[in-house]
């Protein structure tokens, strides 16, 4: 599934000014008002489908397991099975993923391996760019 971008969003903001004061007085009667319109517009990007991100998360723990010898031997830190939205991954903008986690022996809760892996939104490419000793 691909990313669809949306058309413009426009947020407008009206506000009122005073456009002068009768007399000099600190509790003036404001004569009239300025009607002043705002408008501020900005393309935004929204997931035509909100699986897509939890799709590249369970690529990137899967490619962690396969590289860390398998479920018996590795496990991804919990963050990399809960929703996808509170994965520990950063958008590069470019239609990649980059997940950073950390995972350890099942069952230890010692987290000794570092795992970065970029997954493009479609799936179609899941680089493993580090995995080893975890960096400070």
């Amino acid at each position: 599934m691909k990313l669809e971008k949306l058309a413009i969003v426009t947020l407008s903001v009206v506000t009122f000014a005073p456009l002068f004061f009768q007399g000099d007085r600190a509790n003036a009667e404001i004569a009239n008002w300025e009607l002043r319109s705002e408008s501020q517009t900005a393309q935004v990007q929204i997931f035509s489908d909100p699986i897509i991100l939890n799709r590249a998360k369970n690529y990137a723990r899967q490619a962690a397991g396969r590289i860390n010898g398998g479920l018996s031997n590795y496990r991804a830190e919990p963050a990399m099975h809960g929703f996808a939205a509170d994965s520990p991954y950063v958008d590069n903008g470019d239609g990649t993923w980059t997940f950073t986690f950390r995972g350890g022996r099942p069952g230890s809760d010692i987290l000794d391996v570092e795992t970065v892996v970029t997954v493009s939104q479609d799936g179609e490419m899941v680089n493993i760019d580090y995995n080893g000793p975890i960096r400070e």
